[in-house]
């Protein structure tokens, strides 16, 4: 298989001017954004009209594409993904809470894309095309408070009665889940029956039985919102559950979520790198202001080998999850890839985070100058979190690795 990361015309000219829409814009607003613990919706607004002029479907959208109908493949829409990640690291180096904020499907579209039926594509990506209607999110809720990366072991059941679906359980840590039209909810006929009793439905706001918990007060990412919702005899029409019943047959419910985690996961990996590459450019630029580098000394050269080290690790993540979008885009499998990504992406930019911490030092972390590389520190955890947790991930790995090895 020939790998081509070449980047048209069109992509590098989309992914310069997201940065320089980072740099000039978003930036110097990032602190505030955080302090306030929100993005104001008339800077989303604007910032979704301007993503249409500038063709960023990862600023149009949220995290995917909008529309219902089916797309002609050409030489810009097969690179979709890879066009994605490229957007995504350039808005994350400015500020990761804002790119969670935008408003769109979100992370509730690529399953409502993959495993939704043409009736269902239409009416719930319909939502999004009016840039004049009110801002509109959709949400994707799988996360439990005892089932996060164990996907299989989901408690919030569901069962038919009638023309209804009746859900009952909580979700945890749904990003915009309390604001959203609606969730991608996954629910089990039976937990006893693992992932071929999983189903996804499509919650709108408003049902009845369906409420928002508590609002989350995080460490990191703090103008972003965090929604626990509650499922009290939610009564879910059953033309909302995605993909219609021949979809559940066999295992299609868990493999729903797993192809959903297949296309977002290289995404996430693209938002640490973000983060992780505005501490390694703060870090690189404090060096560069602080000390001659060209003198004999140790501790310079110390210093010097810190960040080629961080900079190796970003740039080895960086072509991983360019590889998992990739292979995406043109239509070959790409799960391994997409988890090696998401490991190697989230541990890099920790990696890259701590080490700028400790290079700029009580300057770097209390310093009135200084406090993006404070917030870069808080932001970064949760990349190694959500979506899977590095655990999870190099699991996965295994899995396959291990799958292609006749004489293990």
């Amino acid at each position: 298989m020939t790998i081509e990361f070449s980047l048209s015309k069109r992509q590098i000219e989309m992914r310069d001017n997201v940065r320089m829409l980072a740099t000039g814009v978003i930036r110097p607003q990032s602190l505030a954004w955080d302090r306030a613990g929100g993005v104001p919706e008339e800077f989303l607004r604007n910032l979704a009209r301007l993503a249409t002029s500038m063709g960023s479907s990862a600023m149009r959208s949220g995290l995917g594409e909008e529309g219902g109908k089916e797309k002609k493949k050409s030489s810009d829409s097969m690179q979709s993904n890879l066009g994605t990640v490229l957007a995504t690291e350039e808005l994350s180096w400015a500020d990761g809470a804002l790119l969670l904020s935008l408003p769109g499907p979100g992370l509730g579209g690529p399953p409502v894309r993959a495993t939704g039926t043409p009736e269902q594509k239409e009416r719930f990506f319909g939502i999004f095309k009016d840039q004049d209607a009110p801002l509109r999110w959709g949400a994707y809720a799988l996360t439990e408070p005892a089932a996060g990366s164990d996907v299989a072991g989901i408690r919030t059941s569901c069962r038919k009665e009638g023309r209804e679906w009746v859900l009952n359980g909580r979700k945890c840590y749904i990003t915009n889940g309390a604001r959203a039209s609606w969730n991608v909810v996954f629910a089990t006929i039976d937990p006893s029956l693992g992932r071929a009793g999983h189903r996804a439905f499509v919650v709108e706001k408003g049902t009845k039985g369906f409420g928002v918990g508590r609002i989350e007060d995080k460490m990191g990412l703090r103008a972003s919102e965090t929604a626990e919702l509650v499922f009290e005899d939610c009564r879910v029409p059953e033309e909302n559950l995605l993909g219609g019943e021949e979809k559940y047959a066999s295992k299609e419910g868990f493999m729903t979520a797993m192809k959903t985690f297949d296309n977002t996961r290289p995404i996430v990996a693209s938002m640490a790198i973000g983060i992780g590459r505005a501490a390694y450019d703060y870090a690189c630029d404090f060096v560069k202001r602080h000390y001659v580098m060209s003198r004999p000394i140790p501790r310079y050269a110390a210093m010097a080998e810190r960040l080629a080290r961080v900079g190796r690790g970003l740039d080895a993540a960086r072509t991983v999850t360019w590889r998992a979008a990739w292979l995406a885009d043109n239509g070959h499998a790409n799960a391994k890839e997409a988890s090696m990504s998401k490991a190697l992406g989230g541990q890099a930019a920790i990696r890259a985070c701590i080490e700028a911490i400790e290079i700029c030092g009580a300057e770097g972390a209390i310093a009135e100058d200084h406090q993006l590389l404070e917030k870069w520190f808080r932001d970064i955890k949760v990349y190694d979190i959500f979506e899977g947790t590095g655990q999870i991930q190099r699991i996965v790995i295994s899995k396959r690795l291990i799958s292609n090895l006749k004489s293990f």
